[in-house]
């Protein structure tokens, strides 16, 4: 009777030895607890629009000033700048770019709810749950993942409103979101990581921003790279933006658009597509190994 007694304490989802804190492994699938934590930053999402609006509305304004202010002084820039872009509009030339900085802006929120979550001390919750971490992560990743492709849909369909054209149809349309996603992942992983660094939603927002915003503007998505001053043509070379956004804009026109890196090895568009997805894969796996190990180091030190 007493081992049995001793098995059943031991088994418990949580229990206190020596001062700290253990949760014992998940009697949950992998799929339950990934769906409980897809729900919940969903449903937490739906409970704070001002994020998700918010992460929508800067980019519509840049995307309409932006093509009415600039849109015929762009256009002249845009035909005598190079790149594939002669004969277009600067309403097709920017909805790529516009769509890459929903994402970003989308992604940014990312590490200010899990700040958010510290704040509010329900981050530690999860962690002595008796869940499995990775299914924890990736349920927050996908609800993200979902609030951007909703987001990149609604600016696809306004620039085509704003007359936009999409030379690849619905195909491309739909390539443009995967770009999106994949271009998302690096942000998410960096927004999370200044989450963790900092503890603190006003640095984290900060950080975002001061990283989001002269990234674009010293990248290919308002203008083509002939057409910028040298300086910024060397830093849009090493800018991640460029990637995500000429990978998106190739689709968009259906042309070779990348300059950064001259590929022929392909044909058409995929001499962009290639690069830009094998980059984009890249930062993806090194941001989100980072993003991983600092929150499997946070976590454990959350649970003592």
């Amino acid at each position: 009777m007493s081992s049995d007694s001793s098995a059943q304490s031991e088994s418990a989802d949580a229990r206190t030895d020596g001062g700290y804190v253990r949760s014992t492994p998940s009697s949950n699938s992998f799929l339950g607890d990934f769906w409980v934590n897809f729900v919940r930053w969903n449903l937490k999402a739906v409970r704070n629009p001002f994020v998700v609006v918010g992460s929508l509305v800067q980019p519509i304004i840049f995307l309409v000033l932006f093509t009415q202010v600039f849109g015929q002084i762009a256009t002249s820039a845009i035909g005598g700048g190079g790149g594939g872009a002669a004969g277009i509009t600067y309403e097709t030339f920017l909805l790529p770019a516009i769509a890459m900085q929903v994402s970003l802006a989308a992604a940014a929120g990312s590490g200010i709810g899990l700040v958010n979550d510290m704040e509010e001390g329900l981050f530690e919750k999860v962690l002595v749950m008796p869940m499995n971490r990775a299914a924890v992560f990736l349920g927050k990743t996908a609800a993200e993942i979902l609030r951007i492709v909703v987001q990149i849909a609604i600016i696809l369909v306004l620039g085509v409103v704003l007359g936009a054209e999409v030379a690849t149809g619905v195909p491309g349309a739909i390539g443009i979101i995967v770009v999106g996603i994949l271009f998302s992942l690096w942000f998410i992983a960096l927004s999370n990581i200044m989450a963790v660094v900092t503890r603190d939603q006003e640095s984290t927002i900060i950080g975002a921003n001061l990283l989001q915003f002269p990234l674009l503007f010293v990248s290919t998505a308002f203008l083509p790279l002939d057409a910028m001053p040298g300086w910024i043509q060397t830093v849009a070379t090493y800018n991640p933006i460029t990637y995500g956004v000429d990978a998106a804009r190739a689709l968009m026109l259906d042309q070779d658009v990348m300059t950064v890196v001259e590929v022929t090895r392909f044909t058409g568009v995929w001499n962009t597509l290639v690069p830009a997805i094998l980059v984009l894969l890249a930062l993806d796996l090194v941001l989100g190994g980072a993003m991983v190990y600092l929150l499997n180091r946070a976590s454990s030190s959350s649970v003592q």
